[in-house]
């Protein structure tokens, strides 16, 4: 594989820092588009009240918000990602909703500072497929988690079904600005492929895994809209743009408009199909 993924690990630390004020300051909006994802993931994970729950690459923290209302107060959720800053996000707005079982951890999916058997249930939204080595990430899932216990996580699928992400993506490759996905490199589509799910999955000690497509659209206002998105929330794509010079980034913000354009109604509004496979193994 041509990618280094130590310095991958480095720079997605640092991407994710970054994008942190972003998800924080759009965590509604963005709850309001993706809950079906997170309503399919607790659903699937039917957790329970009084157990302990692992939300891995947490992010703002929303899916395991939502597991919290289910373990009741005698249950705890372990609130994790890798980026100190996305935690800090996650426990501001965990504290502002007065959530109390909690607990928030820098945690680094694929070396857990935790025991083995030590939770009841492994949840995760769109962590594992940016993971430089998602089949450590499962194993040390697997290991977390007691014999029996679910593992229910959403990754995307490919990029064709995708056009939200995958026109900018496409722009992003064709301008020379981002390299094309390498098979077996980590990224957004990188767990695209359901064969690939159930191989790693299995790989990593758990039966085979049941998946189900979860579709639903994202909704943005105008082109503005999208480009903010693009830009403070879509960590490796933002990282790209960001390097560009003011020229080029603007030439590039016209080109994915023009891309995006099939996705535009009437009133100016984009509506921009996504879709997810959702994961359960035991």
């Amino acid at each position: 594989m041509g990618v280094d993924l130590e310095s991958y690990r480095e720079q997605s630390l640092e991407t994710w820092g970054k994008m942190a004020p972003g998800w924080e300051a759009r965590n509604e909006w963005m709850a309001g588009i993706t809950g079906r994802v997170n309503e399919w993931i607790v659903e699937s994970a039917d957790p329970q009240p009084g157990q302990v729950v692992l939300d891995v690459a947490a992010g703002p923290g929303d899916l395991g918000f939502r597991v919290a209302e289910r373990v009741g107060d005698a249950g705890r959720v372990l609130s994790t990602d890798f980026s100190p800053e996305m935690v800090d996000v996650a426990r501001r707005i965990g504290d502002g909703q007065g959530r109390t079982n909690v607990e928030y951890r820098v945690l680094d999916a694929e070396r857990m500072d935790l025991e083995d058997d030590s939770v009841d249930a492994v949840v995760c939204r769109w962590g594992y497929m940016l993971m430089a080595d998602p089949a450590a990430a499962l194993r040390e899932s697997r290991r977390v988690l007691r014999d029996g216990g679910p593992l229910s996580f959403a990754v995307w699928a490919a990029p064709d079904r995708n056009p939200w992400a995958g026109v900018p993506a496409m722009t992003l490759v064709q301008r020379g600005h981002m390299p094309p996905p390498e098979p077996g490199a980590p990224g957004i589509f990188a767990m695209a492929d359901p064969d690939g799910i159930r191989s790693l999955v299995g790989g990593a000690g758990f039966g085979e895994p049941e998946l189900e497509e979860i579709p639903f659209e994202f909704r943005y206002a105008d082109f503005d809209d999208i480009w903010d998105t693009l830009i403070s929330l879509a960590g490796p794509l933002a990282a790209a743009i960001e390097k560009l010079p003011e020229e080029e980034r603007q030439a590039t913000r016209d080109a994915i408009e023009e891309n995006m354009a099939p996705f535009q109604g009437d009133d100016g509004s984009y509506a921009a199909p996504a879709l997810c496979w959702g994961a359960l193994a035991r």
